[in-house]
């Protein structure tokens, strides 16, 4: 393990609290990067998704930031502009 892993997964064991914040900001990144991996795949800019979701560029930029958690219901709408779905797994 890393240093940072050995660090977090430290903090996680002392501190619940600390482990479910973690656990939160990790799938929001996670969906971030989903949501800009899928934008860039389709070749489009932030302004030209926002555009076919009828949002502000500004909503886009705040998703793949991670700045917002995304409800499920805005993945759904980006999947559909999209032609895409959108799976949820527990793993």
């Amino acid at each position: 393990m890393s240093e940072i892993t050995d660090l977090i997964q430290k903090y996680s064991e002392k501190d619940p609290e600390f482990a479910k914040e973690y656990a939160k900001e990790k799938e929001r990144l996670a969906t971030a990067v989903a949501v800009m991996k899928l934008r860039e795949e389709m070749g489009l800019t932030q302004r030209q998704l926002a555009e076919k979701l009828g949002k502000p560029q500004s909503t886009i930029g705040r998703i793949e930031t991670g700045v917002t958690d995304v409800k499920f219901s805005t993945l759904a709408e980006i999947a559909f502009a999209l032609g895409k779905e959108v799976k949820v797994e527990f793993v």
